[in-house]
């Protein structure tokens, strides 16, 4: 028997948020893991020990959070001067910051970019992500060395090229290339898995859209492209197609219960009615979409619409409870209704319904027996008020932070221990990522 199957851990004494369809709160107990699942969820003192114990007296228990969009790389670019003009549009965001950046981006960076801004994830209380990236200059194994950056953390990523025709058809069929050899090469991984990525509709053609949607059926994996996330995404389509965003990848065979749209932030109606006809999900990123200031997605009335929403941070903020937090207010604000969404609707988008927009519903996404062991602890003695199993969600969006996460574990292993990574160091992690993006840096501004 493998050590992962053998080895017992029991978490007590926590107050334990399951995310399961009730919204089940415990005020006090216990979570027994045996491998890499959960054995038991129970109230009340255990009658028996494990091989490792962890006391959450004064904490909170919660699954792993669920970043259902993001772009590791982003990490790289943090805090950079560029000498740019200064974009005062979304699509000039896109030539003279990111398209520039992925340009200038090598294999290495794509390693150091998955351990840098997957340690930030794990610390903060996400266990998994889906990553896309996009690298024109670093295509064949940037996927494998991302893959590597993400094991030795200890976090689980599903991961993708981002195929994109805006330099020439080549780079898209390289881009798929390296998308399907990886695929098949993560079979077995217990942490990383693999999806289909299509940059955007306004940078790819009919013919590479239907080639990448029939292998993503045929090796029955996730599609993912971003959609409507800026008025350039939607003007192209009406201009060359006649046809929204949506409608062109409905048209195309796109939109399925396998399909991740991200952002959604420019469209309408009836392309609500579309997405959720065929039952195709959506990962929202409100962070993002305020910093680039491409407007708010409807996303209260995709919720109307029994739409599945997760969160995204989109490669910016890798604090999921920011994310939360800004969901929680984007949608009262744009309404102008206080109420419009609370606290359990923007806990579950980051939890279960993350794990629903990849298929992972069973397995990921609540506290509950045979689900895979992804669990975070959080500190809960610097909360101001009573935390009761009445207030807890309430203090999970308002509250808590990413400095809170105390320990975390991921497919049983504990992988964040006292606020510090247990495979690797953070010292290791930091160096790593400040020497990559010292020399994209210097890169971007030779440019």
């Amino acid at each position: 028997m493998s050590r992962a199957m053998s080895e017992e851990l029991l978490i007590k004494n926590g107050m334990i948020v399951t995310a399961d369809k009730r919204g089940t709160v415990i005020p006090k107990g216990y979570v027994r893991v045996n491998g890499t699942r959960i054995a038991e969820v129970s109230e009340g003192e255990p009658k028996f020990t494990a091989d490792t114990v962890i006391d959450a007296s004064g904490c909170v228990i919660i699954p792993g959070l669920i970043t259902a969009h993001t772009h590791l790389y982003g990490i790289l670019l943090r805090g950079a001067s560029l000498d740019i003009k200064p974009p005062t549009d979304f699509a000039q965001v896109l030539q003279r910051v990111w398209w520039p950046v992925d340009e200038a981006l090598t294999v290495e960076d794509a390693y150091a970019s998955a351990l840098s801004a997957g340690a930030d994830m794990l610390r903060n209380g996400s266990t998994l992500f889906a990553d896309t990236y996009s690298g024109p200059n670093s295509i064949e194994g940037s996927l494998q060395e991302i893959a590597r950056g993400t094991k030795e953390i200890g976090i689980r990523g599903i991961l993708a090229f981002e195929m994109t025709e805006r330099n020439d058809p080549q780079e898209a069929e390289r881009g798929f290339q390296e998308g399907i050899n990886f695929i098949e090469s993560c079979r077995k991984e217990d942490l990383v898995s693999a999806m289909v990525s299509l940059h955007a509709s306004f940078t790819v053609g009919d013919e590479i859209v239907t080639k990448a949607v029939e292998k993503a059926r045929e090796l029955d994996v996730p599609i993912t492209v971003h959609t409507s996330e800026g008025l350039v995404d939607l003007y192209h389509n009406l201009e060359a197609t006649g046809e929204r965003t949506v409608e062109r990848l409905d048209r195309l065979g796109v939109l399925g219960p396998k399909t991740v749209l991200a952002h959604c932030v420019h469209i309408n109606e009836h392309e609500i009615d579309l997405i959720a006809k065929r039952r195709a999900s959506v990962a929202h990123n409100p962070m993002s979409n305020m910093l680039n200031a491409v407007g708010v997605a409807p996303v209260l009335s995709m919720l109307a619409k029994g739409i599945t929403v997760g969160l995204g941070n989109d490669g910016w903020i890798y604090d999921p409870f920011e994310n939360m937090r800004c969901a929680l207010t984007i949608h009262r604000l744009a309404s102008g209704n206080p109420s419009a969404i609370g606290p359990e609707e923007i806990f579950r988008m980051a939890t279960i319904e993350g794990a629903h927009c990849y298929g992972l519903g069973n397995e990921l996404g609540s506290l509950e027996k045979r689900k895979l062991a992804d669990i975070v602890i959080l500190d809960g003695s610097r909360v101001p008020t009573p935390l009761t199993p009445e207030s807890v969600v309430g203090h999970l969006i308002n509250t808590f932070g990413g400095r809170d996460v105390r320990d975390v574990i991921v497919n049983g292993r504990v992988v964040v221990k006292g606020r510090h990574l247990t495979k690797t160091s953070d010292a290791h992690v930091s160096e790593v990522s400040r020497k990559s993006a010292e020399g994209l840096w210097s890169r971007l501004n030779r440019g």
